[in-house]
C-alpha cells in the first residue's frame, strides 16, 4: 500500500527542511520533535527539546514554528526551564515515521516512549513512562524552534485536565507577529501543576500570564496501570474559542476523548485516500518511498487557515467565516508556482478551487495579491511576481470558475500598479520603471535608501525582477486573451519581451556571447564596485546568476533562440550549462561533481542548480527548442539526487516545490509554460503510472521497459492508441482522462520523436 512507502525522515538533514512528525493533509496542526535547526528538528540533532504543534515544511528562512512544545520528564521538575537544557537524548532505533505517526524513544528520564499522529487541527502525543513516577509533562509557551522569536506567551491551568495558553511568534522570514491559541487536555487528571516565568518556578500556580522570556507549565501524573499519558492539543489563529471547539469536534466523541489509536487510523485512512491518487509500477522498494513521500510532502501545503466553525482571521485583522468551503493559508509562491501548483489543481481540483478562493480572499481583505503570505499578513518574502503565474494556471486549470472577472481585476491591478505605501503589501515593486522603461533597475542598496515593507525588494535583484515580470505578464496575456480584454492581452505580450532589453550583447563567458545582465534606472549596464561583471556573479539575480536566469523565458521561447545566435548554438549553451557529455557517461557522478555544490550555494555558478527554483524548468528548455532526447537524458540523472534517506531531498523541499518538481519529472511530463496548461512530455521513469483523477477518469502513462537505472529517450509517444509527434498535451485532454503511451530506447541516436517541424508548441509571446 502506498501509505506504508512513505518515509518521513527524507528531507531531515542537509537543509531539506521537511519535518517528520504527524500531520493530516493539508493540516492546520501537526505533532513532531524539536531540535537544534530553525527547521525544527535534523536527523543529526543530539536531543529532542520538545514536541511542536505547527511547522512549515521545507522552507528555507528561521521562523517556522515549533509552538507549544510538550515533553515528557520523570523526577523532580526544574530549576532549570530552557528546553535547550531540559531536552532528552533520544536513539534511532525503533524510531517510525510514517503518515499521520512517528514514533520515538527517548533515553532520557529513565527512558520514555513518545508516538504522536494528529488531526487537521489538532496534535496528539502518547508518552509510555517507566513504570516508576512521578511523571510529568512540561509545556513550554515562551520557546519554539531554534531562531523562532516568542514575543509574548502565556499559559493557564483550567482544570485537572486542561491548559490553555497562546503564543505570540514572528512570522516568516523577518515577518512581523502573529498569535496562536491553543487548548491541550489529557486523557488522564493530573495531582499536581505548577508554572514558570524565567527560570523561577511556581509550584501550584495556575497562571504564567502573559510575557516575554521562559514561560509555561508543568503537570504531575501518578503512575497508571498502563504507563501512558496522552496529551491532544488543539490550535486556532483566531482565539481561544476557536482552539476549544476544534479540540471538541475532532478529538472527542461525545463527551469521551477518542483514544490514541483510533485517530492514529482515522489519520493513516485520510493518508491512503490522498496517496492512493496515484499507483506507480515501481522496479525497487526505495523508488517507490521516494515517490510516495514526495507525494506526501506535496500534500502538507498550503494549511487549513480557519477553524471547525469556519472563522478565521483575514488579513484585515477581522475574523471572517469560510461557509462550505476551505480557507487556506501559508503561501510559498515564488516556489509552488512553478510545479506544486500544477499539481494540486491536477490532482485535487476541488481542494485547489478552495485555494484559489482563499488567494482572492487575501486580496478582498488587504487590497492585494500576496507573494509570501504567512497567517494573515504578507511578509514580502522573495522577488518578482510569482502569484500572477500561480494564479493564472489556477484559471487554466478551471478553479477560478464564476470568479474569472474577479481574478483578472486583481491581477491587472498587480501588474500595473504599485501596493500605496501605508500597505502591507509590497507588490510589483519595481513596475514605476519596468512600465516606463521595460525594466526593474538595479540597485543593490535599495533598501538603505528607500523605504521596503518586508525582507525583499524587486529592485535589490533587478535583472531576475525583469525576467519574473516577462513571464508573469507572459502568462496573464494568455487570460486577457480568452477573456476578451484584446488590448490588455496585446500590452502584456509586448511586456513579455522586454527580456531583450536586458540582454548584452557584449559581454562572453565560457566561449558564448550575450547574456541578461542589470541596467541601472537610467539604463546603463550595471557594474560592480571594484570588479569586473561577469555572468556567473550573484549581482542583479536572485539567488542565481544569469547564467540561470537566462533560461526563464519560457513565454517567448523563439526569441531567446534568436538571442543565442539559432537552435543550434541555444542547444550548445545547454549542454554546456548542464555538463550533458559528462552527464551521459556517468549521470549519478556529473550531477553532484558539476550541479550541486552547496545547499545554499546559489551565486557564482554556471551550472544547472537542482537545489533551487529559478531554473528548475531549464531541462525542459531543451524540448521546446526543439531537443527533446536530451530532456529525458537531464531528468533521469537528476533524479539520482532523489534517494530513500534523510538526505533524499535536493535543497529546501520549499512546501512541495522540489517534491512536486520530482513527481512530474519521474511520472513523464511537466508544465514548463504558465498559463498554457501545456505539459510537455519526457522519458517516464516507471513501466506504469496511472493518476486517479476526482472525476473518476485516469491518465495512464504506460512506459515498458522503463529503467531508471540508465539513461533513456523517448522512441515514439501514442496519445489514446494514435501516433503523437508533439512534445506536449494539453491539460485538458488529461483531466478527461486518457492514456499516453512511451516507447523508450537507449540509443539517442533513436530518438527522433518530437523533432519534427511542428512538434513544440507555439509560446504565448513568440
Amino acid at each position: 500500500m502506498s501509505v506504508d512507502s512513505v518515509n518521513t525522515f527524507i528531507g531531515t538533514r542537509d537543509e531539506g527542511n521537511t519535518f517528520p512528525g504527524a500531520s493530516m493533509p493539508f493540516g492546520m496542526a501537526h505533532s513532531s520533535p524539536i531540535g537544534s535547526h530553525y527547521s525544527g528538528w535534523r536527523y543529526d540533532d543530539p536531543i529532542i527539546r520538545g514536541f511542536g504543534h505547527f511547522f512549515l515544511s521545507g522552507a528555507g528562512c528561521a521562523q517556522q514554528g515549533g509552538l507549544i512544545s510538550i515533553l515528557p520528564t520523570t523526577g523532580a521538575v526544574g530549576p532549570n526551564f530552557n528546553h535547550e537544557e531540559y531536552g532528552s537524548p533520544y536513539t534511532h532505533d525503533g524510531e517510525v515515521g510514517q503518515p499521520g505517526y512517528f514514533r520515538v524513544q527517548l533515553t532520557g528520564y529513565g527512558g520514555i516512549a513518545v508516538e504522536t499522529t494528529a488531526t487537521t487541527r489538532a496534535g496528539v502525543e502518547r508518552f509510555t513512562f517507566p513504570a516508576a513516577g512521578p511523571w510529568n509533562v512540561l509545556v513550554n509557551v515562551g520557546q519554539a524552534n531554534n531562531k523562532e522569536p516568542v514575543f509574548a506567551s502565556g499559559v493557564r491551568v483550567v482544570d485537572d485536565r486542561t491548559l490553555t495558553g497562546y503564543v505570540v511568534a514572528q512570522a516568516f522570514c523577518g515577518g512581523g507577529p502573529y498569535t496562536t491559541y491553543f487548548v491541550t487536555t489529557f486523557d488522564r487528571p493530573f495531582t499536581t501543576f505548577g508554572t514558570w516565568a524565567n527560570d523561577v518556578a511556581a509550584p501550584g500556580s495556575r497562571e504564567s500570564a502573559g510575557g516575554h522570556g521562559l514561560r509555561g507549565a508543568w503537570v504531575t501524573f501518578e503512575p497508571g496501570e498502563d504507563n501512558q499519558v496522552t496529551a491532544y492539543t488543539a490550535i486556532s489563529h483566531v482565539d481561544f474559542t476557536g482552539a476549544e471547539r476544534n479540540l471538541a469536534a475532532e478529538v472527542h466523541d461525545g463527551e469521551a476523548l477518542l483514544s490514541f489509536d483510533v485517530l492514529r487510523e482515522r489519520a493513516r485512512a485520510a493518508w491512503v485516500t490522498e496517496l492512493s491518487t496515484v499507483d506507480i509500477e515501481a522496479g525497487s522498494a526505495d523508488d517507490r518511498t521516494v515517490f510516495y513521500t514526495a507525494l506526501y510532502h506535496v500534500l502538507l501545503q498550503p494549511l487549513t487557515g480557519n477553524d471547525v466553525d469556519g472563522r478565521y482571521l483575514g488579513f484585515d485583522n477581522r475574523i471572517h467565516h469560510a461557509d462550505g468551503w476551505t480557507y487556506h493559508e501559508f503561501w510559498s509562491l515564488w516556489d509552488t508556482y512553478r510545479a506544486h501548483n500544477q499539481l494540486l489543481a491536477l490532482l485535487r481540483p476541488g481542494r485547489t478551487a478552495d485555494i484559489a478562493r482563499s488567494i482572492l480572499a487575501i486580496h478582498e481583505q488587504g487590497g492585494w495579491l500576496p507573494r509570501w503570505a504567512y497567517a494573515n499578513q504578507e511578509t514580502n518574502t522573495m522577488t518578482g511576481d510569482p502569484v500572477t503565474p500561480f494564479l493564472v494556471d489556477l484559471w487554466r486549470f478551471g478553479a477560478l470558475v464564476g470568479r474569472e472577472e474577479q481574478a483578472y481585476a486583481a491581477l491587472w491591478q498587480n501588474v500595473t500598479q504599485v501596493p500605496a505605501p501605508d500597505s502591507p503589501f509590497e507588490g510589483r515593486a519595481g513596475n514605476p520603471n519596468y512600465l516606463t522603461k521595460g525594466w526593474v533597475q538595479h540597485n543593490p542598496l535599495f533598501k538603505l535608501f528607500f523605504f521596503t515593507k518586508g525582507h525583499d525588494a524587486d529592485p535589490q535583484h533587478g535583472a531576475s525582477a525583469t525576467l519574473e515580470y516577462c513571464v508573469a505578464d507572459g502568462a496573464l496575456s494568455v487570460m486577457a486573451e480568452a477573456l476578451g480584454h484584446k488590448e490588455d492581452a496585446e500590452a502584456l505580450r509586448r511586456r513579455a519581451r522586454n527580456y531583450r532589453l536586458l540582454w548584452d550583447t557584449r559581454i562572453s563567458d565560457r566561449g558564448f556571447t550575450g547574456f541578461p545582465r542589470p541596467r541601472t534606472k537610467s539604463g546603463r549596464w550595471y557594474r560592480p564596485l571594484f570588479k569586473r561583471y561577469t555572468p556567473q556573479g550573484s549581482s542583479g539575480f536572485h539567488e542565481g546568476t544569469s547564467w540561470q536566469y537566462q533560461w526563464l523565458v519560457q513565454q517567448d521561447v523563439p526569441g531567446l533562440v534568436e538571442l543565442l545566435g539559432g537552435k543550434d548554438s541555444a542547444v550548445r549553451r545547454l549542454d554546456d550549462f548542464f555538463a550533458y557529455a559528462d552527464l551521459v557517461k556517468d549521470p549519478a557522478g556529473a550531477v553532484r561533481s558539476h550541479w550541486v555544490v552547496g545547499a545554499y550555494a546559489y551565486y557564482n555558478q554556471f551550472r544547472y542548480n537542482p537545489n533551487n527554483e529559478p531554473d528548475l524548468h531549464a531541462p525542459w528548455m531543451y524540448t521546446l527548442i526543439g531537443a527533446p532526447w536530451k530532456t529525458s537524458a537531464v531528468l533521469r540523472a537528476a533524479q539520482t539526487l532523489f534517494v530513500n534517506g534523510p538526505s533524499g531531498v535536493t535543497g529546501n523541499d520549499d512546501l512541495g516545490t522540489m517534491s512536486a518538481w520530482y513527481l512530474f519529472s519521474a511520472l513523464g511530463m511537466y508544465p514548463a509554460v504558465p498559463g498554457t496548461g501545456q505539459f510537455l512530455l519526457h522519458a517516464p521513469r516507471f513501466a506504469r503510472a496511472v493518476i486517479h483523477l476526482e472525476n473518476g477518469g485516469e491518465i495512464v502513462l504506460s512506459a515498458p521497459g522503463a529503467d531508471p537505472s540508465v539513461l533513456q529517450y523517448v522512441k515514439s509517444v501514442t496519445v489514446g492508441g494514435k501516433p503523437w509527434d508533439r512534445v506536449w498535451v494539453d491539460h485538458v485532454w488529461l483531466t478527461a482522462g486518457e492514456t499516453i503511451t512511451f516507447e523508450l530506447t537507449a540509443d539517442p541516436d533513436e530518438a527522433d520523436w518530437g523533432t519534427g517541424p511542428f512538434a513544440t508548441p507555439p509560446s504565448p509571446c513568440g
